[in-house]
């Protein structure tokens, strides 16, 4: 008996050492946690996100909106192909021949006015529109903007239209969603999404021409130009103008015209039926470009005030650096241009301006841009003052301000003698100016004919 008992208790007590040994090591633990304890210090993100409101991110609605506003723009020019070298040197016959582009193109009334880019519609004979419910009409040309590649057209339906209303591309921000609508490989209006990528872009910052692009990763390719960049509310912010690209095809960034530049282009030729530019009158640079003598990398280092200008009216002076203009922040020359193109002159604005350290505000008012930069020509020209009037008696011209080196390379001192003709064209104003320079040939040659500060007349031939 006394056996059986021990081996029982030996028995008992390996199979509680057992159980315990399992317990300890493996049998999964048990935590306990407070509840108060729960709450993380970092942000919990499925992938990808699920919709869970009415104020999520949805395409749908501004997509069936805009495509319906969006309409296909289709270019006749005529051309004349030669038919022997005589022509092919000489371009005096040959046969005629038509030629055909597409593009994009913007309703932005219900009665018919469609904004698009003036590359889609260049040289046309004849402008074909054609809706997305596939009617057909014949637009008029209304007027054009080539610094800005801006066009406005019309057409006359039956009926009101949809359109789309201007949005405020001041306010668009950096990762913004953004929907591009338009009408690539000739295929009716197709839809594109991505986010706002950079403001203010600028593709050639050697060149003096206006750019002052919005740039977005939104795939647009041939065709889409003069289409529709919306917001997810379906307001246009932009209209679609390029796309760099080795093959002319997408990969990977895409540019617009803000609606601002837009609108305000839009607007002057349907009241002026020209573009008014408001000026504030310098000669600047980028500050991150300025070699020595300021430590600022952003903003606009003005570099040289234009006389009779309104920043000279306001007291700006060489080497003040501009930081804002009302209170939109100048990192570039491009943030500055573009936000001016959407004022007129007459206008006010307020730069803020960095001077010897202190940062101070000057209101200045814009005046008409009396200055301007011929560049087939490598000149700047700028409307005369009433002393030049006076020194140099009463002539109709421009005063030549500024040239490129080649022309001091060749002897030719320009600078201060007045422009009065180009190919006989008067250049009495800018605007004639601009007028003479349009009418030009590529491939011809041309004159300009100047007046010395002696009264004398040069006349220059010049040939490509």
């Amino acid at each position: 008996m006394k056996k059986i008992s021990s081996l029982f208790l030996l028995a008992l007590i390996s199979g509680a050492v057992t159980l315990g040994a399992y317990k300890v090591f493996f049998e999964p633990r048990q935590v306990i946690t407070d509840a108060s304890e729960r709450q993380t210090p970092f942000i919990n993100t499925s992938f990808p996100a699920v919709a869970t409101s009415a104020d999520d991110v949805n395409f749908i609605e501004a997509a069936e909106n805009t495509v319906h506003a969006v309409v296909h723009v289709k270019n006749v020019t005529i051309s004349k192909a030669p038919t022997s070298l005589f022509d092919f040197y000489y371009g005096s016959g040959g046969t005629p021949r038509a030629q055909v582009g597409t593009g994009s193109g913007v309703i932005i009334s219900p009665d018919g006015y469609i904004v698009t880019n003036n590359h889609v519609i260049a040289n046309a004979t004849e402008l074909q529109i054609t809706l997305n419910n596939n009617k057909t009409y014949t637009a008029e040309l209304i007027g054009t903007d080539a610094e800005t590649d801006i066009a406005l057209l019309k057409i006359d339906p039956e009926e009101d239209l949809p359109y789309l209303a201007f949005g405020d591309s001041n306010q668009v921000r950096l990762g913004e969603w953004v929907l591009a609508v338009g009408n690539p490989f000739n295929l009716t209006s197709t839809v594109t999404a991505g986010i706002i990528s950079a403001k203010a872009r600028d593709l050639d910052e050697r060149d003096d021409r206006f750019q002052s692009f919005i740039q977005t990763d939104a795939a647009v390719n041939p065709g889409n130009s003069g289409g529709a960049l919306v917001n997810i509310r379906g307001e246009l912010i932009g209209i679609n103008t390029a796309i760099t690209s080795q093959t002319g095809s997408y990969v990977g960034y895409s540019f617009a015209v803000p609606s601002n530049i837009a609108r305000k282009v839009v607007e002057d030729i349907m009241e002026f039926g020209n573009v008014q530019i408001g000026n504030i009158g310098i000669r600047g640079i980028d500050a991150k470009n300025v070699s020595e003598g300021i430590d600022e990398t952003e903003g606009v280092y003005i570099d040289e005030i234009i006389e009779d200008s309104g920043a000279d009216q306001a007291g700006l002076q060489s080497g003040d650096i501009i930081k804002s203009i009302d209170g939109i922040k100048v990192s570039k020359f491009a943030d500055l241009t573009g936000y001016l193109r959407s004022k007129r002159p007459n206008d006010r604005v307020s730069l803020s301006i960095l001077r010897n350290s202190n940062e101070i505000t000057v209101p200045v008012t814009l005046l008409k841009n009396t200055t301007y930069d011929i560049r087939n020509l490598g000149l700047s020209v700028k409307e005369l003052s009433q002393e030049d009037i006076r020194k140099m008696g009463d002539i109709e011209g421009v005063k030549i301000v500024n040239s490129v080196s080649y022309w001091k390379e060749g002897n030719f001192d320009l600078e201060g003698k007045v422009l009065v003709a180009i190919n006989d064209m008067k250049t009495a104003s800018i605007d004639d100016v601009k007028e003479a320079i349009s009418n030009l040939s590529k491939y011809r040659s041309l004159s300009i004919l100047v007046i010395n500060e002696n009264g004398e007349r040069e006349r220059i031939y010049i040939r490509d």
